[in-house]
């Protein structure tokens, strides 16, 4: 049996500035207002981040209406939310603090700039996904709007009219997946809208190539987030797709898959933009445990010390 002996981190991985902003926001509104504040869904996708706030007060609802105390503070989550909550809260007297991420409501911009051009919409993202009704909730006809995912919806993707088509993302899916489905896109459409950069925000970006990166160094990756984390979920798909013998994803140590990692030698380990550094740090302190003389290597693919602000236009 072989022996781990060599770690490797990547670099960035845990939270974004996004997620760091939505979270700080919370605490903030829970310093001023004190318990309860109501959060639309949860403010960022994992279920450490969640129980502890829920545990300082905040009180996760789906409806604006499951608000019980009116006049308490109510956060919409970093994934953003249809135009529609607005005026709700708005009609009900609500207190609303908007922690959307910056990146999102980029996106949410430029939808509307599409329809307000009359262009054909392609919304590239999960149907179901707390982002994507977010963005297609901020127009108020979805007729010219069509929500896709996978290559073969790209390919079997139709409109009513000819139309020049606009495209918007959402943030966080893998970066290659993006880019297939919009060179099929233009394939049969001619020339689409699409951002200079990639709808994908710069951590999803640096974070996937760090994975990318952490594969030629070791054999097996394991990756820190929540089941419910897109982006999270991304990070162990590209492990697979970059050619790790072995992908994870683990909410935090107690479910680190130890026997699997019995005849392993290398060990990459990441994080979801989502989850909290710290679960990370309790995961290497019980590797250090467990093996000795374990050798322990930053792989860095980007300073996002450097990024200072978002994108200010759509």
């Amino acid at each position: 049996m072989t022996s781990l002996s060599d770690i490797y981190l990547a670099s960035p991985r845990g939270f974004c500035s996004g997620v760091r902003r939505a979270v700080k926001l919370v605490e903030q509104a829970l310093r001023d207002y004190g318990a309860p504040i109501y959060v639309r869904h949860e403010i960022v996708h994992n279920r450490h981040v969640v129980e502890s706030l829920r545990q300082q007060g905040v009180v996760f609802i789906e409806k604006l209406s499951e608000a019980a105390e009116r006049g308490r503070p109510v956060i919409i989550s970093a994934h953003g939310a249809p135009k529609s909550v607005y005026l709700e809260a708005e009609k009900l007297g609500l207190r609303l603090i908007d922690a959307t991420c910056p990146l999102v409501e980029k996106v949410h911009k430029k939808i509307v700039r599409l329809a307000q051009e009359g262009k054909n919409i392609v919304v590239i993202g999960k149907a179901g996904h707390p982002e994507i009704i977010g963005t297609v909730g901020q127009l108020d006809d979805v007729s010219r709007c069509q929500t896709i995912v996978t290559p073969q919806e790209a390919e079997s993707l139709k409109f009513k009219d000819e139309a020049p088509i606009g495209m918007v993302t959402q943030t966080t899916l893998s970066v290659a997946d993006v880019a297939e489905i919009t060179d099929i896109l233009r394939r049969r459409f001619g020339q689409i809208e699409a951002l200079a950069q990639s709808d994908t925000c710069y951590a999803t970006t640096h974070r996937q190539a760090a994975i990318r990166e952490l594969v030629k160094h070791a054999a097996a990756i394991v990756v820190v987030g929540s089941k419910n984390s897109s982006n999270s979920q991304q990070l162990k798909k590209i492990a697979v797709q970059a050619g790790a013998v072995k992908a994870f994803l683990i909410d935090d140590v107690s479910e680190m898959p130890w026997d699997e990692l019995a005849d392993i030698r290398t060990l990459g380990i990441s994080a979801g933009a989502s989850a909290p550094e710290e679960l990370v740090a309790q995961i290497v302190g019980e590797l250090k445990k467990r093996y000795a003389n374990l050798k322990i290597h930053d792989i860095i693919v980007a300073d996002e010390a450097a990024v200072r602000k978002y994108p200010a236009t759509a």
